[in-house]
């Protein structure tokens, strides 16, 4: 998968995770809302890992020229 795929990955998962955790706060449903939580971290660490990845496609890049 590209730097751009696990971006948008990631980025639906911390909105699913956003709202899931905001469910759970609306619903006095803790699970819920730490099932949220821990989307939303997954969604961030998943957007940074296709940020390493663009970066590393770039040095590899620059090393071709």
């Amino acid at each position: 998968m590209s730097g751009l795929g696990d971006k948008l990955k990631g980025k639906g998962e911390e909105v699913k995770g956003k709202a899931k955790k905001e469910f759970g706060e609306h619903t006095d449903n803790p699970d819920v809302e730490a099932e949220g939580r821990g989307d939303e971290m997954k969604g961030k660490a998943r957007q940074g890992l296709g940020k390493a990845k663009d970066k590393a496609d770039d040095l590899k890049d620059k090393v071709r020229d």
